[in-house]
């Protein structure tokens, strides 16, 4: 890769293209190297100039984004980010563009003056992630066989946290575990309002244990796995013998909502040395505070090996803090929670 984070802007809508473009231009280590109207006209150009990221809308003329996503992953793998919309449409044609090799998304309907500088933030950021993103195909693991526990007591409850190629990571882990699964497991996925819904519908489509979004009150109960909804913190709290999410506004101040570290620190709190916490690929630091409060009160900590990442953040972070006790690729990661479950 060059100095410069090449990008290429693959949209139908002038005005985004444009405005993309202007966005882009506020960051020194980014340049915008082509803009192309459709698909046929972004594959021509991304043989010609070899970008590092594509951003690609999603619905376009001629060759739709999809179609465009699966030549491009065939022809010539780059990192690519959506522009998306925040409907539920979108995030359904989203979520397949991510299940076929891209790594991130944008909500391309708040490309609108107001938003502008709000917006630019989040686009040279995730531009910049992606600049150094890992492109790999994933295939799906093998089921895992459980081994011998590790010599502390069988973990209840596993709480995984992901963020850019989570979705994909997670479908790995997910589908992986068995149907008499005896754990319950609570998910955090970084994701705007709107997506997680159709995430935990397509992640139960491929899984042989029941996948849902939370909701307020629910039971954590073994054999089931709960996806955090966006927008809002979830907990885990006891009362008796049984545990249940809250969902609460509160922290305020954290980066993000839901927060890995939120579920993961009231999960220590409520099954102690019987919690598993598991750190996939993302951007940032978020699970390193949780997977420390596990891994102070005996639980197993596990991370995403560097290898196996789209972006090598999040699993680092918690690494360099000395909070990991297990760091595997992706594809070792359901035998590993077997394992321990």
């Amino acid at each position: 890769m060059s100095e410069r984070i090449r990008v290429l802007v693959v949209d139908d809508s002038a005005f985004v293209r444009k405005a993309v473009g202007r966005m882009l231009a506020t960051a020194d280590d980014i340049e915008v190297v082509g803009f192309a109207r459709d698909g046929e006209e972004g594959l021509a150009m991304a043989r010609e100039l070899r970008p590092d990221v594509v951003t690609l809308d999603v619905r376009m003329p001629r060759l739709g984004g999809l179609e465009t996503l699966e030549r491009l992953m065939a022809e010539q793998p780059v990192p690519v980010l959506l522009m998306s919309t925040l409907t539920q449409e979108g995030a359904e044609v989203t979520l397949r563009g991510l299940e076929l090799g891209a790594m991130e998304f944008v909500d391309k309907s708040s490309v609108q003056p107001m938003n502008m500088l709000s917006l630019a933030e989040e686009l040279v950021a995730k531009i910049r992630a992606l600049g150094g993103a890992h492109v790999r195909s994933r295939p799906r693991p093998p089921r895992a066989r459980a081994g011998e526990g590790p010599g502390r007591p069988l973990a209840q409850c596993v709480l995984i946290g992901a963020s850019t190629g989570g979705p994909t990571a997670l479908q790995a882990v997910v589908s992986g575990l068995p149907a008499a699964f005896h754990a319950a497991v609570v998910i955090v996925q970084h994701i705007p309002r709107g997506f997680t819904r159709s995430l935990a519908e397509r992640l139960d489509a491929r899984s042989a244990i029941p996948v849902r979004e939370a909701r307020h009150g629910d039971a954590v109960e073994p054999g089931q796995v709960l996806l955090a909804p966006a927008g809002i913190h979830t907990r885990l709290v006891r009362s008796g013998d049984a545990t249940s999410v809250s969902l609460e506004q509160e922290p305020s101040e954290t980066l993000h909502r839901p927060s890995v570290d939120v579920l993961m620190s009231s999960a220590a709190d409520v099954y102690g040395p019987q919690a598993l916490g598991v750190v996939l690929t993302g951007m940032g630091s978020d699970g390193t505070e949780g997977l420390r409060a596990i891994r102070d009160r005996g639980g197993l900590t596990i991370a995403e090996a560097e290898e196996s990442c789209v972006i090598f953040g999040m699993p680092k972070a918690a690494i360099e803090a000395g909070v990991v006790l297990r760091t595997v690729p992706l594809e070792r990661i359901a035998g590993e929670i077997l394992a321990a479950v």
